[in-house]
């Protein structure tokens, strides 16, 4: 769930621990205080009083220094930090009740102490799986960790481990080549691992800011900013979803081998060994650069082999960059604006029809999907559900085998040449409400946002597109988009693009504008096409009510021109707001939207969006 989205939740005793950390990283100046000032001198009473978008946008550009603030209380080695913040990163654990929070915290303690207890019986056992190297990298990284640790105490001093002993620490972890997960077991059997109580635990997580807790709804949310920002920490570049999409593409033997390298059983089957392997906190770097290529492969080989993977499994063409790093750099960047983009794919309608036709048919799924993600819920194929999880339909298919994805394929029609997943991707896309959630993406001309979200259109086409999609929101508005009174009303020289008929010769003239460029500002060439429209509609007895100009944003001198404006009735609206408007007004009590709300020179999207909640 985005930070935005939570933070509406909340009161602002629940967001004051955040709000706290953010306002103290802005009294010391970090880099992005110009920007972080323009949003704050809107409000005189400083962050309390910021709207939560706001926050959410001060937040990103802040992230850099709260992920500084974050890795300091990494020094405090009893803290469990590292264990707590591997369960809240993991895919599904970003909306949990306290209760099930508990349940997975103990859960982790007991595996990990029955996996310390199994390490060292591996350092003892002469005849054990683990190899005499991995057992001295073990020793020497276990040996380092205690003398960091206690040399504290020899020195009458509080035993734990200071900034510059941290760095050097991680850096031989780095070059042992060490999982999260053993080096977790590793500091844990150093300094034996005890229980806390989940009410401190959780306190404590939400005095660093990186959870809010609900205590209306007994519920933990993590934000998706957070979440994204906390794998950093951990060093973990991908969300475990594409981690499990990638492992799912090599052959059991190079999935054995890895296994074998970082002491996974490798009697468990390949799906459990994929899921162990992304538990382990393996890098996702470290794997591409070697633990998927057989022994002996040349640097060619291996950026042949990372080529068919991304554009064969993957479905990703032309990877960009010359070395390996660079293609490995370029596929965790793809995954991460996948995972940052708010659009699933497919539209939430398709997206609820692929669900229950998927419970139909694989009635097993449910309760599958509910114990990969950890989900409390009983039932949980739902799109709206899903998606607060960032949940999306690729992850769900990602993780139905082969056998059920070819039974779903035959019993619902859907076309069984190529791709599987591609093809029933297709089959639920829902081309208009796809179209409707990407309306901005329309407005701002953006060809490669709307390819990646599975629309091919032709640039030239994009113009009439966002004309179409505008009426289509104001018919869904309650509007009467009047074609035939408009046809009657234009001629060869004056086209207007949209004219809502109110009745009783009253109407409103919608003009829409897509630009390519940040910041609409063509005033001077359309006001005066506007003003023909205007002369044109009063040569006909007509009263305007309004002319709404639709556009992906406008400057500031387009703005103030605007104001300047005497001779029209003339208000501006953003295609983002004028979307939200319509997703706001589908749940409101208005069959009609009461166009006098549409009154600002800007439309004040917050306004409005309050007005028709009540």
């Amino acid at each position: 769930m985005k930070l935005e989205k939570i933070l509406d939740k909340l009161g602002s005793l629940e967001k004051n621990s955040f709000i706290k950390i953010i306002d103290n990283i802005i009294s010391k100046n970090p880099k992005n205080s110009k920007e972080i000032n323009k949003i704050l001198s809107s409000s005189d009473k400083g962050l309390k009083s910021v709207d939560n978008q706001n926050i959410s946008k001060i937040f990103a550009l802040t992230s850099n220094e709260f992920l500084e603030h974050t890795k300091c209380e990494f020094q405090e080695i009893t803290s469990q930090l590292d264990i707590l913040i591997d369960i809240i990163i993991r895919d599904g654990n970003c909306i949990m009740k306290q209760d099930w929070f508990s349940r997975l915290y103990e859960t982790e303690i007991k595996q990990l102490k029955n996996k310390i207890k199994a390490l060292n019986t591996d350092f003892e056992n002469e005849k054990s799986e683990l190899s005499e190297t991995r057992k001295r990298d073990y020793k020497i990284y276990k040996s380092c960790l205690d003398t960091a640790y206690y040399n504290d105490e020899e020195n009458n001093r509080e035993a734990k481990i200071s900034p510059d002993e941290l760095s050097i620490i991680l850096t031989l972890s780095k070059q042992l080549g060490l999982s999260q997960e053993e080096i977790k077991l590793i500091n844990y059997s150093i300094l034996p691992i005890k229980k806390l109580d989940i009410q401190d635990v959780i306190k404590g997580l939400k005095n660093i800011g990186v959870i809010f807790y609900s205590t209306k709804e007994n519920t933990i949310y993590v934000a998706d900013e957070m979440v994204r920002l906390l794998r950093k920490i951990r060093k973990k570049e991908i969300a475990e979803k594409f981690y499990r999409r990638t492992l799912k593409l090599l052959r059991e033997p190079i999935i054995n081998q890895i296994s074998k390298d970082h002491n996974i059983d490798r009697k468990l089957t390949y799906s459990q060994k994929i899921e162990e392997i992304i538990k382990e906190g393996i890098s996702f770097t470290d794997l591409l650069l070697s633990d998927i290529y057989k022994a002996g492969s040349t640097l060619t080989e291996k950026k042949k082999t990372l080529n068919e993977l991304c554009e064969k499994g993957l479905n990703i063409k032309n990877l960009k960059g010359s070395t390996l790093d660079d293609k490995i750099s370029s596929l965790i960047t793809y995954f991460d604006n996948i995972e940052r983009d708010e659009k699933v794919g497919i539209s939430v309608d398709g997206f609820d029809k692929l669900l229950s036709e998927l419970n139909t048919s694989l009635p097993k799924l449910n309760k599958q999907i509910k114990e990969q993600f950890e989900l409390q819920d009983e039932f949980v194929l739902k799109a709206d559900f899903l998606l607060d999880y960032n949940i999306k339909p690729r992850d769900i298919l990602d993780l139905i085998t082969k056998v059920d994805r070819t039974k779903f394929i035959k019993d619902n029609g859907v076309k069984q040449r190529g791709d599987d997943i591609l093809n029933i991707l297709e089959h639920y896309k829902d081309v208009e409400n796809l179209y409707l959630e990407n309306y901005e993406n329309v407005a701002y001309r953006n060809l490669n946002l709307l390819k990646e979200n599975g629309i091919i259109i032709k640039e030239s086409e994009l113009g009439l597109k966002f004309e179409e999609l505008t009426c289509v929101i104001f018919n869904g508005l309650g509007f009467n988009v009047d074609d035939t009174f408009k046809n009657q009303l234009n001629t060869k020289k004056d086209m207007m693009d949209i004219l809502l008929n109110l009745g009783n010769q009253e109407i409103i003239i919608v003009e829409c504008k897509t630009s390519k460029e940040r910041g609409y500002n063509k005033f001077s060439s359309v006001s005066r096409q506007l003003k023909s429209y205007q002369n044109l509609a009063l040569k006909n007895d007509l009263r305007i009510v309004k002319i709404l100009l639709i556009a992906p944003e406008f400057s500031d001198d387009f703005v103030t021109d605007c104001e300047m404006d005497t001779e029209m009735n003339l208000s501006l609206i953003t295609a983002s707001t004028l979307s939200n408007i319509f997703e706001a007004f589908k749940t409101s009590k208005y069959s009609e939207f009461p166009h006098v709300l549409f009154r600002d020179i800007v439309i004040n999207e917050e306004r409005i969006l309050k007005a028709i909640s009540k």
